[in-house]
Order: C-alpha cells, then structure tokens, then sequence
C-alpha cells in the first residue's frame, strides 16, 4: 500500500513539473543535465535529469555559459524548502512573462565558473570562449545544471590562476561581503587600512574570504570560530580569534570592544551584544545579513511583510543608533564589477579559495546534506563539467 501511494505522489510530481514549467526558448532544441525540485521540501525534492530543456538567449544583455563548476550555498538549502518563494516569485513573473504560471520544475544554485557560449547583440565585454564566473540573482533558474543564462552586469572574467573548481567556491560569498562591508559598511581598499573589524564565523564560506579581503585591504580583523577552526582563520591572517567552544564569546568581545565595523552573518544572539562593541562617535556600523524581509514576505504576503520588516528595521536602527553607531541590514546583489575587482586580488596572490569539500554533479544531494549540516570550513563545491 505504502508503495502505491509513493508511486502515485511521484506520477502527480511528474504531471505537475511536465504541465506548470514555465515557458522558455530552448537553445537550438537542446536538452541539459540538471537537478531539479518540482516542489519545496527537503533533499528528497531534489531529482536529477538529463533532459531538462537548455535556456536559450532572451535578451540582448545576457549570455549562455556552459558550467564547469558550481557551489552550494546555505541559501539553496533555504530556498530548496521554499524560503523567499513569495517575494521571489514576484520577480521571476516579471523576469520570464509568467504571471499566474509556477516556477517549477526550479533550479537552485547561485554561482558558477564557466566558458561563454553564446552572447546577446548587446554584450560588449565577453566573446563566445571566454572563461567567467559569477552569482546570479535569485529569481533566475539556477546554477546546478549544465547551462545557465546570465546577464552581463553579474558575472566577470574568471581570475587566470584559478581552475574553474576552484573559481566556482567564491562568487556568492566574495559577492555578498562586498555588499555587507563595502556598500552598506563603507570600507574601501583607500579607507580599510588600520580600521577594526568583527568577523562572526569567521570559518564559513563567508567568512573565510570576508578575512581575506579585509586582510588584503589593511583592516585589524577579529573573529570567532570552533575549535577545530581557529588554525584555518589564523591562516587567513586574523588579528584575533576567539574560540566559541572555549571562551565566553560576549565577554571576550567587551574586553577588546571598539569596532569601526562588525560583520553578522549568523543572527541569533548576537545582535543583542553586537552593537554595544562598536566605537563610539566613530560612523561605526554594525552590518547583518540575516533579514527578515523574505520571511515575512512569505508569511504576510508582499504589503504586509514588507511593512513588517521596515518596522522591524526601524526599531532596530533607534536601539543600535547612539553616539554615532548604526545598524544596518545587508542581502546578496550580483555584482559584476565587484567581481573583477575581486579576480585582480585573486591573480595578485592576496586571495585564495577556501574549499571544504567537492563532490561531482551525481553527488549534488550529498553536497546539500553537507551544507545543511553547517560547521563547514570553507566551501563546498559541485565539478559539472568533468563529472
């Protein structure tokens, strides 16, 4: 009976993803590898393909890559169980002209490292052949597949003394930092030099190239991390580590308190002490990437969670203004520029990728588990191309 009904589930997933797909030009009739979801839930949503129909060129900006290699980013295990789905669906009906339609079957994955096949009229900067890597914005079919569509404006020229593997391990994170300390947080390679920063898990993905691009910059780096880490982000070249396994994370902090900028990548109980460590009547700003602008767009719908989250940000900023402090709210925004930035500093030996694990592209459920485990040092990786 048990096998009936799983037989039955898995027809109705089938008839669903085949009906509802979203209407897409396939390049030249072709057929893709890919991992797919045809609902939200856990990794057993997660189905692997090898005829999923290939994107094609829509418009004049965007191009075709050919991936080599992709990473798994805490946020695709989130959005694999339908995080950011309301606020995102939204934006994918303007992106693919789909208004009441479904974004199944959907493919997750941010970044990528690849080679240009095809360019729209307008694309200046790339040639078919090129080597790129990028982090596409969220509303896009993803990077777990064997092609994607990106535009111009979020991928760069892959640094040279990189293999596609190990390109694939930085966009999504080197991206998300540049938005988190430089664009909200105001550092700059000019301004960065002698500043202090706090790092919150400094081991992740996140937070092993938010060391780096400090370090390369100039800035006094403090950060925390587990026991069995604190070698790694020593490596990276952090000023201070404090171990959370154990000291008192909170009264080590106070102890060395005085912060031009301190990085939230984690939430919980840290904002509660965090901006008490910043300096005071300094412009400090204490940046946190854990906003609950999507979940509350998911549980209120768009007004509503959006309201929600401007008053919750209001009253956060009262609490952290004082004595020229400020809290500040930080989310991932593709950033071409950002990147080629990035791949000079990469090239110039001053950051390398921090990779925690590769799997191949058959191995892409076991990577998510991985991910979803946490405690990660570093990045963990998909190689497609030579899977």
């Amino acid at each position: 009976m048990k096998t009936n009904v799983r037989l039955c589930h898995l027809l109705l997933r089938r008839r669903f993803c085949t009906k509802s797909a979203p209407k897409v030009k396939t390049r030249m009739g072709k057929q893709m590898g890919a991992w797919q979801i045809c609902q939200y839930g856990g990794n057993e949503e997660l189905t692997q393909t090898t005829a999923a129909r290939a994107p094609s060129i829509q418009k004049p900006t965007d191009l075709l890559i050919e991936i080599h290699a992709a990473s798994v980013n805490p946020i695709d295990t989130l959005m694999r169980g339908g995080y950011g789905k309301t606020m995102l669906n939204m934006l994918r009906q303007g992106l693919w002209n789909q208004a009441g339609g479904t974004e199944f079957p959907l493919i997750l994955g941010r970044d990528f490292s690849g080679v240009v096949m095809e360019t729209g009229k307008d694309v200046t900067r790339y040639k078919p052949g090129d080597e790129v890597w990028g982090a596409i914005a969220a509303q896009r079919q993803g990077t777990h597949a064997q092609y994607c569509i990106v535009g111009q404006s979020e991928i760069s020229h892959k640094p040279k003394s990189l293999s596609h593997v190990e390109a694939a391990s930085l966009p999504y994170v080197a991206v998300t930092t540049w938005t988190a300390l430089c664009q909200v947080g105001g550092l700059t390679q000019k301004n960065a030099q002698n500043q202090r920063v706090l790092i919150h898990g400094g081991s992740g993905g996140l937070g092993t190239f938010a060391i780096q691009l400090m370090k390369a910059w100039g800035a006094e780096v403090t950060t925390t991390c587990s026991t069995d880490a604190v070698g790694l982000v020593q490596s990276l070249g952090a000023d201070v580590v404090i171990d959370y396994k154990t000291q008192d994370v909170q009264s080590e902090l106070q102890r060395i308190s005085g912060f031009d900028v301190i990085l939230d990548p984690i939430g919980g109980k840290i904002p509660t002490f965090s901006t008490d460590l910043l300096k005071s009547w300094r412009n400090s700003k204490y940046v946190t990437l854990v906003t609950p602008v999507l979940s509350n767009t998911d549980k209120f719908g768009i007004p509503l969670g959006l309201f929600t989250s401007a008053t919750s940000f209001g009253t956060n900023i009262i609490k952290g203004i004082s004595n020229g402090r400020s809290y500040r709210w930080a989310l991932f925004i593709p950033n071409g520029n950002a990147l080629g930035q990035i791949a000079k500093l990469v090239d110039d030996g001053k950051i390398e990728p921090v990779i925690d694990k590769v799997f191949t592209f058959d191995q892409l459920p076991d990577a998510f588990q991985k991910v979803e485990g946490k405690h990660g040092r570093g990045k963990t990786v998909i190689s497609i191309k030579d899977s």
